[in-house]
């Protein structure tokens, strides 16, 4: 009668192992294969962006909303108005290194990015206002760097996502991309 317990055991653990790792397996192929996946959420997703621009690591918060169909240029995301450049909060920007932008120098430090998209231009704006909700509380007073970009054609992003990319030694670049527009402002790390 124990014999046939431990058997029973047995067999119950390995059919479960077995169950595990079928789960887990395709778990991975969901986790690691975004044809696998359909984004079915109306929210903006809590995002962050993290990379390394010469020896300056940078870290970018934000919320990621979606097209779903809508028109976001000139449409859900107003021409020539200061925008928080994703949903909710404000986008933050986070750099452990002094930076240069188009030859304005920014302390390291915790900051808050906005733009103000046009058709043919862009605004960059980097505030020190880091911790507020939409642009409701945005004065340009507390501007540290405003840049001009021109936009760029991309294919489409379904979601808002920013990019930071090292180019040399210690340039790089920010963007921003969404629908099927990007902008992007070059970086120097001092």
């Amino acid at each position: 009668m124990e014999v046939k317990k431990i058997i029973r055991g047995l067999l119950f653990s390995t059919l479960l192992l077995s169950f595990s790792s079928l789960y887990a397996q395709k778990e991975s192929e969901v986790c690691y294969n975004p044809n696998l996946i359909k984004d079915t959420t109306k929210k903006s997703i809590k995002s962050v962006a993290v990379g390394k621009i010469g020896d300056a690591q940078f870290t970018i918060n934000y919320h990621s909303p979606g097209v779903r169909k809508r028109v976001i240029w000139g449409g859900l995301v107003p021409f020539e108005e200061v925008w928080v450049t994703g949903a909710h909060n404000a986008t933050t920007l986070e750099f452990n290194k002094d930076i240069l932008v188009n030859g304005q120098k920014v302390p390291a430090g915790k900051y808050a990015l906005f733009t103000i998209p046009g058709e043919n231009q862009w605004v960059f704006i980097i505030n020190k206002h880091w911790e507020q909700h939409l642009a409701s509380e945005y004065n340009s007073k507390d501007d540290i760097v405003r840049v001009q970009v021109k936009p760029e054609k991309t294919n489409h992003l379904e979601r808002l996502q920013y990019f930071i990319e090292p180019s040399a030694k210690s340039k790089g670049s920010l963007s921003v991309a969404w629908e099927k527009v990007k902008a992007t402002v070059p970086i120097t790390v001092q």
